[in-house]
């Protein structure tokens, strides 16, 4: 079984944290990662070159990569321009995930133009597309993704407020029905039920992040419900 082949089915753990949160380390993201693996994880999602590089030192799973990294000119950070792609390819990721959106680019640079420019530079790189719409997820699968997530949904401007979850996954439904590639469940998956409930709609994998790995989310969450009046 090849490691593509292998997250079937399972839980992918997002192991982030940026340079303003308390856990920003490569090396904690590594151990992140061990615990992860050890949890029965069947694949990491991850950020910067530094931390794929030091996750792969420590655990063996397949390895969905980005960078963000904001840019003046373009709402998109995640895996922008051709230079983050450049540092995941260099890490030796196996999947590059970016965004899909119908943002444009640094220097106005459209999606299906980037994809030609990933495709003819690394052709056989695979990428995951990080949506937030059921357009753009068909989008998405016409221009030959691998892989295609719902990783965005409620995170851009014009899907603020929609619920992943809405009406027993909606739109995890509609989506399956209009795309060949594999469908990724990812964006606030936070809870071991919902994670199941998306693989019986038919998803190949799960991506499940701040519901793991992020402490002080996690701490936010208790405190919140034990001073609600």
């Amino acid at each position: 079984m090849d490691k593509i082949e292998a997250i079937k089915g399972k839980l992918i753990v997002s192991c982030q944290a940026l340079p303003d949160e308390p856990l920003h380390s490569s090396v904690i993201m590594g151990r992140m990662a061990l615990a992860a693996q050890e949890g029965g994880a069947g694949g990491i999602r991850a950020n910067t070159k530094e931390d794929i590089l030091e996750i792969k030192r420590v655990v063996d799973l397949p390895i969905i990569g980005i960078v963000k990294r904001n840019y003046e000119d373009s709402k998109v950070y995640i895996t922008p321009t051709l230079l983050e792609v450049e540092e995941l390819v260099a890490a030796g990721v196996d999947i590059i995930a970016l965004d899909a959106t119908i943002e444009l680019r640094p220097n106005g640079q459209g999606l299906a133009d980037f994809i030609s420019q990933i495709k003819e530079k690394y052709p056989h790189q695979m990428l995951m597309a990080d949506c937030s719409t059921l357009e753009e997820a068909v989008t998405a699968d016409a221009l030959g993704f691998d892989f295609i997530g719902t990783t965005l949904v409620g995170y851009t401007q014009y899907t603020e407020g929609i619920q992943i979850e809405a009406d027993d996954f909606k739109l995890i439904k509609e989506i399956l029905n209009r795309i060949k590639r594999p469908l990724i469940a990812e964006g606030n998956i936070n809870s071991p039920e919902k994670a199941r409930r998306v693989l019986e709609l038919g998803c190949y994998s799960v991506v499940v992040g701040s519901a793991i790995t992020r402490p002080q989310w996690i701490t936010k969450k208790f405190t919140e419900e034990i001073n609600r009046s």
